[in-house]
């Protein structure tokens, strides 16, 4: 396994299509969600709906983000933010991102802009096994 450097870790958010947002929930605790993203110096920026996701995130609400995915030579990578999310509300903010091109695969109305603020980036590339393992050889159930 290999760490990634923090710009490794930033090239590859920018590359990805699709990441996946945990926030805590009062209903199920830490919920995860996948979202389409876009980096914006330095922070992640994504759209949404009124919902769930969107009613746990306060402003400085601690919040992770991942993205993963495999290169060409049968590596694996994966890259994760930790920091705060807030709902983008005031006008400046709006005005700065709105030409911002986040486009969410579900067709329906996201009229919502959340930021995830970065407090740490770490990521880590590893090779793909080309044997896997039967559920009953890792007695942790670790990939």
């Amino acid at each position: 396994m290999k760490e990634l450097g923090t710009s490794e870790c930033w090239s590859r958010l920018r590359a990805s299509d699709v990441g996946r947002i945990a926030v805590y929930t009062e209903a199920d605790g830490v919920d995860i969600f996948p979202v389409n993203h876009v980096v914006d110096g330095g922070t992640i920026v994504f759209r949404t709906a009124d919902g769930t996701k969107l009613a746990s995130i306060d402003d400085g609400h601690a919040a992770a983000f991942e993205v993963d995915g495999t290169d060409n030579d049968h590596h694996a990578w994966s890259v994760v933010v930790k920091g705060t999310a807030h709902h983008i509300t005031r006008r400046e903010e709006l005005f700065d991102i709105f030409d911002l091109d986040v486009r969410p695969w579900h067709d329906g109305d996201k009229p919502s802009f959340v930021r995830v603020t970065p407090v740490a980036v770490s990521g880590r590339r590893f090779a793909v096994s080309t044997t896997r393992r039967s559920e009953g050889d890792d007695p942790d159930g670790a990939v």
